[in-house]
């Protein structure tokens, strides 16, 4: 490859300094009572904020361009208020970068003023100029959302900073202001030339080479590093920035599943002998093969249609329909910030639904939080409270799956001090494809064309941060992988999608999520090869560097291998439905993923090293029992009622309807056998049931599918062994109280776990993919896909070295058909 860098002209800057044009417009509700306002006020209640009298949260809108003050009053009377429920009032400002002072409207008032941080999407703007444009307001040239939280309370400085960073604003994805007029996001430096950095690599020592590891934050241990050092001393050049972060992506512990494939010299209990039995020695060439892949070939149903590959595992529904299953897991980002976290998780899995071409017909999601009345003074430092965790994740999952019109039908909720720092969270989708119908071979020739959401800053390096524990000391790198949803664009390309596969117009679709196109074109060339024009890519921010615009992971966009006879029509498909797509490159039979900018190659790797040349890991793992915690002796309680009382309120075992009611699991009129069941409507059901087809003439009965989770985590603090064990028996019977037949269920094991660079914890995760095995084999249930999330853990961020795990968690969920009565759903 010849080794220069891409052209270095300017992308033309962007407006600075103050603007001919720019309002600010307050949007107030006319009520008096504000429900979002009175739950900040009880939260920071809870946390000692007892100072805090009332709060308000209001609406602000900036709006820019060479528009008049009754364009605005307009628009804000059609786009931004509602004139029944809101008033508002316009403000016209000199400069938007310099915040206003505010003047008090108390003693004992104050405000606090936020919006997103520069550089971050807001679907929400997108739409409102859009609309703006169709109604004739042309001159709309940016605008961006805010809110203002009218605060009431005798606070002090130090309370505000604290209402500000723990109840009214995420740092991370934003800015706030107190007491005074917050910027907003318009203030975009000055974008830099553009150049592709060259990686000094072939002569570095393993010192720089750390030092490297560290600073890009690539996630590769010093193997790997020599392995690609190696790699381009052969060709006797450094690599570029664009090919160093596709290798780190690649190979990433999200991506690579790299714990999953080592080789492991294991010293624990032999499988399915009790924990105390001598320990043996052993060695494992893959808990994926050994321990998953093989449950599958052994057992061999005759209705598996696809199981642990691509995008989702598929199983037959009947002779015409199959279901395809996955479920997957988003923790670290979920924990910094968790509206976006779990909602973009739950839009991920769905295109990996979409993805082997079915049509998602229903949601699940596991959740594990710390405890909702932690203290302050016992949250790791740099972690957000646990029950602002859970509300976001809560509401992230609501908001997609439910603007989306997806039922989200099964789940579990648990709280444990472990997950105080590091949620998880576990989002899964089941989806209807017609038999046969799955499209994942690309040929030679095919267009490479990308469709939906524009590229930006946001998700960058989303795969190497999945793959390392938090760290507190790094908020920016964790800032650069938040991901912003727009789950109505994703319907939109849900409808591209499903017309297109009715259509035959593609060859095979990926889903652009982990790595973003440097993971699905990589994957779809693999067995080909690939040229990408990188300058082809839609952009919303033009101050993108090569190796950002291939690595980021901005959420909403597919990848598809079309055949380019069919791309005139794939094409009209796009613009019926208002889905952007463009044609970035080719596959060709070269071997080789080519990547250009401007006219000039920025990267080129071999595809087989790129898939194949990463060397195996080695590890160490052992495993024993703890010791038995010591018999304390209890008193006779005196009142069994209040004993009982309090359990009945624990948070493990109160009623979880108040999540489930904000969840529609109605939608697509398919739920036969619903979340909630009994008289009332109100208990909690063993597993739901779906009957996703019509009854035809002269049947009498149609196919249906139950789904449960099973989830133990707690006694994997005894024995791993025994919690894969349970995990699979809990999911089994769920499956079976709703009348599924057991000889026609598939699991999915999803792993999170904590520092496997730890033998301990290694160990015990050798001992509970064991375990599963064991469970699969006895219940003859195969693996039909499945996830593991590692590292798990908190970083202390005081730098002691200390590292605070997750509680071992590793629920099974389980897919069956059954055949019901007419009655029940006509």
């Amino acid at each position: 490859m010849e080794q220069e860098a891409a052209p270095t002209e300017e992308v033309p800057p962007l407006p600075t300094g103050p603007v001919r044009r720019w309002f600010r417009v307050e949007i107030q509700s006319r009520s008096p009572e504000d429900p979002e306002g009175s739950r900040l006020v009880q939260a920071a209640r809870a946390q000692g904020l007892e100072r805090l009298r009332a709060c308000q949260r209001d609406r602000v809108c900036f709006l820019q361009g060479p528009l008049s003050l009754p364009e605005v009053e307009r628009l804000a009377r059609l786009l931004l208020a509602d004139p029944i429920l809101e008033t508002y009032r316009i403000l016209l400002v000199e400069d938007p970068i310099e915040p206003q002072d505010f003047l008090p409207e108390g003693r004992d008032a104050h405000r606090i003023e936020v919006t997103l941080l520069p550089g971050l999407r807001d679907p929400s703007v997108e739409n409102l100029i859009r609309a703006a444009h169709r109604l004739g307001f042309i001159g709309l040239e940016r605008a961006a959302w805010g809110w203002i939280f009218r605060l009431w309370g005798e606070l002090e400085e130090r309370d505000l900073q604290r209402l500000a960073v723990e109840h009214c604003a995420n740092p991370l994805i934003h800015r706030y202001a107190i007491d005074r007029c917050v910027a907003p996001p318009f203030d975009n430096e000055v974008p830099a030339p553009v150049v592709v950095e060259i990686i000094p690599l072939r002569e570095a020592d393993e010192e720089a080479l750390r030092a490297l590891n560290a600073h890009r934050r690539l996630s590769l241990s010093v193997e790997e590093l020599r392995a690609v050092q190696d790699y381009f001393r052969a060709r006797d050049r450094d690599p570029t920035d664009v090919e160093l972060e596709t290798i780190a992506q690649t190979w990433s512990e999200h991506c690579a599943h790299k714990t999953f494939k080592a080789r492991i010299r294991y010293t624990g209990p032999p499988p399915g002998a009790p924990p105390d039995a001598p320990p043996q020695t052993v060695e494992i060439n893959g808990l994926l093969d050994t321990c998953i892949r093989a449950v599958t070939a052994q057992v061999g149903r005759p209705w598996l249609r696809s199981a642990l590959v691509d995008h989702a595992g598929i199983i037959a529904l009947d002779g015409r329909w199959d279901l395809a299953l996955k479920v997957e897991t988003h923790n670290h980002p979920s924990a910094v910030e968790p509206f976006g976290g779990a909602s973009t998780g739950v839009g991920g899995v769905i295109r990996d639904i979409l993805a082997v071409g079915a049509r998602p017909i229903a949601l699940l999601d596991v959740l594990c939080f710390g405890p909702p009345d932690l203290p302050a003074s016992a949250l790791p430092p740099g972690a957000l409270h646990p029950r602002r965790i859970a509300e976001g994740v809560i509401h992230g999952i609501e908001d997609y799956g439910n603007k989306m019109g997806i039922p989200n039908v099964c789940g579990a909720v648990f709280y444990h001090p472990g997950y105080a720092a590091n949620p998880l969270v576990f989002c899964g989708c089941l989806g209807l494809l017609p038999h046969q119908e799955s499209a994942a071979a690309p040929r030679s020739g095919d267009l490479i064309v990308v469709i939906g959401n524009r590229t930006g800053r946001d998700g960058l390096g989303g795969a190497t941060f999945s793959s390392a524990g938090l760290d507190p000391k790094a908020p920016s790198a964790a800032r650069g992988a938040v991901q912003i949803p727009n789950p109505i664009l994703e319907k939109q390309i849900l409808e591209v999608i499903l017309q297109a596969r009715d259509e035959g117009l593609y060859h095979a679709v990926w889903d652009c999520g982990a790595g973003g196109l440097s993971s699905a074109v990589g994957e779809m060339a693999r067995d080909l090869g690939a040229q990408v024009d990188l300058d082809r890519v839609p952009l919303r921010d033009a101050r993108l560097q090569p190796w950002e615009i291939w690595l980021s992971e901005s959420q909403e966009r597919m990848v598809l291998a079309i055949p380019p006879a069919c791309w005139p029509r794939f094409e009209e498909i796009c613009n019926r439905h208002g889905v952007e797509a463009a044609i970035i490159g080719v596959l060709e039979p070269t071997g080789k993923l080519r990547l250009r900018y401007r006219g000039r190659i920025v990267g080129e790797l071999d595809l087989d090293f790129l898939h194949n040349g990463r060397p195996p890991r080695i590890l160490e793992a052992r495993w024993s029992p703890p010791a038995p915690p010591a018999l304390i002796p209890i008193a006779p309680p005196e009142d069994l009622e209040e004993i009982l009382l309090a359990l009945l309120a624990h948070p493990n075992i109160q009623s979880r309807e108040e999540i489930l009611r904000r969840y529609d699991h109605e939608v697509q009129g398919a739920t036969a056998v619903k979340p909630l069941v009994g008289a009332a409507s109100h208990g909690p059901g063993d597993a739901p049931v779906l009957a996703p087809l019509e009854v035809g003439a002269g049947e009498g009965s149609a196919p249906g599918v139950a789904l449960s989770v099973g989830l133990a985590p707690l006694y994997g603090e005894w024995d791993p062994y025994g919690m894969a064990w349970a995990a699979v028996d809990e999911a089994f019977r769920n499956l079976v109280a709703v009348g599924a037949d057991p000889d026609r269920v598939a699991l999915l094991d999803n792993f999170c776990w904590g520092d496997v660079e730890d033998p301990e914890q290694l160990g015990a995760l050798v001992r509970c993919a064991q375990g599963c095995r064991d469970a699969a084999l006895a219940y003859q249930a195969p693996f039909i896909s499945g996830k593991d999330s590692l590292n798990n853990f908190h970083v202390d961020a005081l730098g002691s070295g200390a590292r605070s795990p997750a509680p071992c968690s590793s629920p099974g969920s389980g897919s069956c058909r059954i055949s019901l009565a007419r009655s029940p759903w006509t």
